[in-house]
């Protein structure tokens, strides 16, 4: 009884008033600070970044009041060389003052990788390599071959790389697949007495596939080609003999003149007969 009664005495109440009133004076200043500590209402517009070179994003970050980090750095040819590619908070967004803007930036060197051993694998496992090498895969071209679907050749800028050749990433692989053996037919080319310039093409041009080469005694290596002749093919030639498209033709190459092929003399014996 006497606990209550207390309660509504002067003193009680006047302390109880006192406490309320300091609390509200609390109140109202923690969220006064609050709202001057993190500029409430108050946002930056997050400036477009892209394209900029470092000493420009230094310039605009720094005039709003902002900050930035570099945080990657990739190669692209669609931008130029050592400017901003991409920014985090992106461009147009309201951040607080001073917030941190983080960029990828466009490296000034190319990064430069190893091609790829292409030849033989399936066009799935040449794509999953080129993935791997960080390079793109371009168009696909196919010709008659007994591998089908596997790469026969692995070309760049309309040449052939060699797999371990260092190119720049992101560069553009074509492939050349093989489309199996052709129902088609063609003829069997004579290529006895040619180089082995002018027969591989003449053999491409005919869709076959240049097979084996075999090198005579006649050359000390394998690479001294220069004037050399094939001086036996196989399928031998026929006139009438015909090939499924994509078969492979053998060669055999000399520096050995001896082995070139005679005219035959009975031919030169009748004009010689119809001049007299």
């Amino acid at each position: 009884m006497d606990f209550f009664r207390f309660l509504l005495t002067k003193k009680f109440l006047r302390h109880l008033g006192l406490a309320v009133a300091i609390s509200l004076v609390l109140l109202l200043g923690t969220l006064l600070w609050l709202k001057i500590y993190t500029h409430h209402g108050k946002t930056i517009v997050v400036p477009d970044l892209a394209g900029l070179t470092m000493d420009e994003v230094d310039d605009v970050t720094s005039s709003r009041h902002l900050r930035f980090e570099v945080v990657d750095s990739v190669f692209s040819t669609e931008m130029p060389r050592g400017t901003v590619i991409k920014q985090n908070p992106k461009a147009r967004s309201r951040v607080k003052k001073n917030r941190k803007i983080f960029l990828t930036m466009n490296a000034v060197n190319p990064e430069m990788v190893s091609m790829p051993e292409l030849i033989g694998l399936s066009f799935r496992q040449a794509r999953l390599a080129l993935q791997n090498a960080g390079l793109i895969q371009g168009t696909i071209q196919y010709k008659p071959d007994f591998a089908k679907n596997n790469v026969l050749q692995q070309m760049y800028n309309d040449s052939v790389i060699n797999g371990g050749t260092v190119i720049t990433k992101g560069a553009v692989i074509d492939l050349v697949l093989g489309m199996g053996l052709s129902s088609k037919t063609t003829r069997v080319p004579d290529l006895v007495g040619l180089g082995l310039e002018e027969a591989s093409a003449i053999i491409s041009d005919y869709f076959l596939n240049l097979g084996a080469l075999t090198y005579d005694l006649s050359f000390e290596e394998a690479e001294d080609s220069a004037g050399a002749f094939i001086w036996r093919q196989y399928p031998d030639f026929d006139e009438f003999k015909r090939l499924n498209m994509g078969m492979e033709m053998d060669i055999w190459l000399t520096l050995d003149s001896t082995r070139m092929p005679q005219a035959d003399s009975t031919l030169g014996d009748d004009i010689e007969r119809m001049d007299e």
